[in-house]
């Protein structure tokens, strides 16, 4: 278990991932996290490890209203962390609604260095890279219990405060964490959208990486 608090390169395995991916994690540093916070995210620490301890699946299927911007974050950064610190796990994510995943977050995962090819016109489906020795994960909006997300023994993990009020129960989670996040929307079409979209992300990779280095 990883317990320094700027998690560089030097102290964990990047598994070939892109440059552009790894500069962004060594830039991460733990200790901007509040204690508050990490009270929050010591709840997910502590579903990974028991799943780990019974030698079950670690599922996590990240919901929020739309499925289209943080619970994408979530779902990629997750997969990301988990990757770097050597942790076998299932990313998933879904929203209340069927919308689309919102270019505008592509476009930010874009330019921390992902790679990216979209397939359709509508709801299109996003296979976004991070490494050439690990599988493409595939983003679109979706309910969150799409046919592609887990049925059962998963963690619901709720990316925003509107999903987390207004969908009082997930079917088939054996546990249902809060974790929200500010919406860059608020943002859209505004001098701060790019930065916003990516201090979102930013955020949430720390957050993921900063549970994952701890399990």
């Amino acid at each position: 278990m990883n317990q320094t608090a700027h998690l560089g390169l030097g102290a964990a395995n990047s598994h070939n991932m892109y440059k552009e991916v790894q500069q962004v994690l060594g830039l991460i540093d733990s200790t901007s996290i509040h204690d508050d916070r990490k009270a929050h995210l010591q709840t997910l620490i502590d579903y990974i490890k028991e799943s780990q301890n019974k030698s079950k699946p670690v599922k996590l299927n990240f919901i929020c209203t739309h499925n289209s911007r943080r619970s994408q974050f979530a779902q990629l950064w997750a997969s990301v962390a988990a990757n770097y610190n050597g942790i076998d796990i299932e990313t998933y994510s879904g929203g209340v609604e069927v919308t689309s995943c919102n270019p505008r977050t592509i476009e930010s995962l874009k330019r921390l260095g992902f790679r990216i090819e979209s397939q359709g016109d509508t709801n299109p489906h996003y296979r976004v890279s991070f490494s050439d020795s690990t599988l493409p994960s595939t983003l679109f909006s979706k309910h969150f219990d799409d046919a592609v997300n887990p049925k059962e023994g998963f963690a619901a993990i709720m990316t925003c405060s509107h999903a987390d009020e207004n969908c009082p129960f997930v079917t088939g989670c054996e546990k249902r964490i809060s974790l929200t996040y500010e919406d860059p929307k608020y943002y859209d079409d505004s001098p701060l959208e790019r930065a916003m979209y990516d201090y979102r992300s930013f955020q949430i990779a720390t957050e993921m990486m900063y549970v994952f280095s701890r399990v």
